[in-house]
This record gives structure tokens, C-alpha cells and sequence, in this order.
């Protein structure tokens, strides 16, 4: 059964056995934390997306999308089609153009911190680029309608993961917390095998999956 923003709060209370007013009046929190530890522990196609951008002529710096984790590429986009970056790390793109001045089309990007690509060398027209990235989705705690795409597909994941934080929150027993970290890397192996496994292979390329006959 798919999870909702108050089913998952009431699981949780449940599953503690408690209604302690902290606790409750931080569940938020605690939900999007275990959020962030599910995004941040397997790559779901799910959340793929792609923005289109525009460097500044002059400017080495491009601004990141705000829901932006990490890329899948980078790529200039005139009218003969794609011409993808390379992607570097900073000292590369530091040490390949010293003088931020020297410009032209950009061949190489990196993560330069939480919200900005550096690009190397710096651009020197204002180019259309258009970025696929692994985005952050609207929490299940923000959502109008309380539901999200993990609360509907990943709720085990979600739930035990929601149990971890909370468990932690009010320093319950280790042996419990032993048990919902176990199920938990359970629904995430489950969840990597759904998002890293199944969805980028095909039967036509990879064949069935089988089992050894015994």
C-alpha cells in the first residue's frame, strides 16, 4: 500500500509506539531526512531531468538548477545538434586555464560547489546548453496532496528509512534499530535493482534474468 504524508507520520508513531510531542512536531524533518538518505543512495531514472541554460560571455561560472543533485551531462546545443562537455575536476579546469580571461568555446566542466559548473575555457559568447541531471524531487511532507513518488513506489525504503531517523531522534534500543537498518538495506538493494538494474537494461540486449537450477 502506497504511503502518504500522514499514513508514513502514523507509521512511525506506531512502529515507536509513542506520541511524544517532540517527536511528532519533528517528523517532518525526520521524513526528509530519511528522503535525502534514499536520493543520495541510489540513482532512480525517475529523477532525470533536463534544463536548458545560457553561459555569460566572460563568465566561467554557470548556476546549477535549484532542485539540481548531480549531472548525467552537459552538452552545447546549436542548431547541427550536441556537443557534450567533458566533465573534469576543478584543478584540471584550474591548472588547463590559469587566466579565467582566456576564452572560447567551452570543452570541459566541473562541479565547482553546491551550485555552480565551472567551465573550461571560459565561455566566450553567451551558448545554449541544456544539462541532464539527477534532481531532487518535491518532498512527501511538502506535496498538496501528501504523496509522493518514493511514498508510492518505495514505501518500504521510506518507511524503514523514516524509522532509522526517528529511532535516532529518541535513542531507542540498539536491537531495534539493528532490525529497521537491516530491512532497510533490503528495500534499498530492491530499489537499486529497480533503478541501476532493470531500468537501464533490456531483455532484447541482456537476456532474462535467471536463477541457477538446482
Amino acid at each position: 500500500m502506497a504511503l502518504t504524508f500522514t499514513t508514513l507520520k502514523s507509521a512511525i508513531q506506531d512502529y515507536l509506539e509513542t506520541t511524544e510531542a517532540t517527536l511528532v512536531s519533528n517528523l517532518p524533518l525526520i521524513i526528509r531526512q530519511a528522503e535525502e538518505r534514499i536520493l543520495k543512495s541510489v540513482q532512480l531514472p525517475n529523477f532525470r531531468k533536463a534544463a536548458g541554460g545560457v553561459t555569460t560571455s566572460g563568465n566561467q561560472y554557470l548556476e546549477t538548477p535549484s532542485d539540481f543533485l548531480s549531472p548525467y551531462s552537459l552538452a552545447i546545443t546549436p542548431t547541427s545538434g550536441y556537443d557534450y562537455l567533458i566533465i573534469k575536476d576543478v584543478n584540471f579546469i584550474r591548472q588547463a586555464y590559469p587566466v579565467s580571461s582566456t576564452t572560447g568555446t567551452p570543452k570541459y566542466y566541473a562541479l565547482f560547489d553546491d551550485t555552480t559548473f565551472i567551465l573550461g575555457p571560459t565561455p566566450n559568447d553567451n551558448i545554449t546548453v541544456e544539462l541532464h541531471y539527477f534532481y531532487a524531487p518535491q518532498s512527501i511532507t511538502e506535496a498538496s496532496d501528501g504523496t509522493s513518488w518514493l511514498g508510492s513506489n518505495a514505501e518500504e525504503a521510506l518507511l524503514y528509512g523514516s524509522l532509522i531517523e526517528a529511532g535516532t531522534f529518541m535513542k531507542i534500543e540498539q536491537d531495534m534499530m539493528q532490525l529497521y537498518a537491516t530491512r532497510y538495506e533490503t528495500a534499498l538493494a530492491d530499489l537499486k535493482s529497480l533503478g541501476e538494474g532493470y531500468s537501464t537494461t533490456d531483455n532484447y540486449r541482456a537476456g532474462m534474468v535467471r536463477s541457477e537450477r538446482m
